[in-house]
């Protein structure tokens, strides 16, 4: 395969994508990026390299050259995992290719959350007045219902007056690959949403338009989103970045905490896999560790001892 006929392939692929598999927009995006990333690299090679090297072993030169550049590895297995798909599109398609490729070895890392103590600060204390925005109680709602919810960035910006159910204090979210759950919020996200709907929102509401505008009156991005989260990172006592992922974080490990059951976080998240969920479990376990040596017998007759 040269290079022409590589460019026609991806386009048909990223088709693919949005037509039969259904991905989300971000999902397009990013493997649309990666095989772009990857042609250019194709193109700054010699002539003599395109002449000898088939797509495999430029594939593979390509992947050495990112350990090389010490991307990280989340990055790497992301692109791993665009060309494998772009593979097996290839493949569907009578063109044979088989990369063999490994992917990296992931670093665990433990999600970064905040406190139960810093999330109620931020959401009980902080006046509208505070807020250096034109629209302080959107700003506060939206706060408000990602920590309620534990959704994505992604899926907030998507929310329409259709989807939500006040009454009921429900939302139908579309989540990765389009795939539909609803998730729960409670008295105070209810009274939020419904101070910023009479207040910051009581222009026309179209039934299907979407729930939070900007000052334009267009939906919201997720780049929107994300310094909306970031403001309120000024009002925390110890000063560090926050952002609507480490929101999801904290809502997760908060209610696993709780003792909620894990499968039922994991499908108020919209994962698909239980695996994805367990890296919560890890400060429970931690409380659990204190609550065994708080309740154990030995614990109990250390304490009768002392006095």
């Amino acid at each position: 395969m040269i290079l022409i006929d590589f460019k026609h392939k991806m386009t048909e692929f990223c088709t693919h994508m949005k037509v039969e598999r259904n991905l989300s927009e971000h999902t397009i995006r990013a493997y649309s990026s990666d095989l772009n990333q990857f042609v250019l690299f194709w193109d700054n090679l010699t002539q003599q390299e395109k002449e000898l090297l088939s797509i495999k072993n430029i594939i593979e030169r390509y992947m050495v050259s990112l350990f090389y550049k010490k991307i990280d590895k989340s990055s790497i297995a992301r692109k791993l995992s665009c060309f494998k798909s772009f593979e097996k599109f290839l493949q569907s398609s009578d063109t044979n290719l088989t990369l063999n490729l490994k992917r990296p070895r992931l670093d665990k890392k433990l999600p970064v959350y905040l406190s139960v103590e810093e999330m109620l600060h931020l959401l009980d204390t902080i006046e509208n007045s505070q807020l250096p925005s034109r629209f302080p109680i959107r700003d506060k709602t939206i706060l408000e219902l990602l920590y309620a919810t534990g959704i994505r960035c992604s899926e907030l910006i998507g929310i329409r007056f259709c989807d939500l159910d006040l009454l009921n204090r429900t939302i139908r979210i579309k989540g990765k690959g389009k795939k539909e759950r609803i998730v729960l919020f409670g008295s105070q996200a209810s009274k939020k949403l419904a101070d910023y709907l009479q207040l910051e929102r009581a222009h026309q509401k179209e039934y299907d338009e979407q729930l939070f505008l900007n000052y334009r009156h267009e939906p919201l991005t997720s780049r929107s989103i994300q310094r909306i989260i970031q403001m309120f990172r000024h009002f925390l006592k110890v000063d560090r970045p926050i952002s609507p992922h480490k929101i999801r974080h904290t809502f997760a490990t908060h209610m696993l905490n709780q003792g909620v059951d894990l499968r039922v976080v994991q499908e108020l998240l919209g994962h698909q896999s239980l695996s994805s969920t367990e890296k919560y479990t890890h400060v429970s376990l931690e409380k659990l560790s204190k609550m065994c040596n708080d309740i154990h017998p030995i614990h109990a007759l250390l304490q009768k001892k002392k006095i």
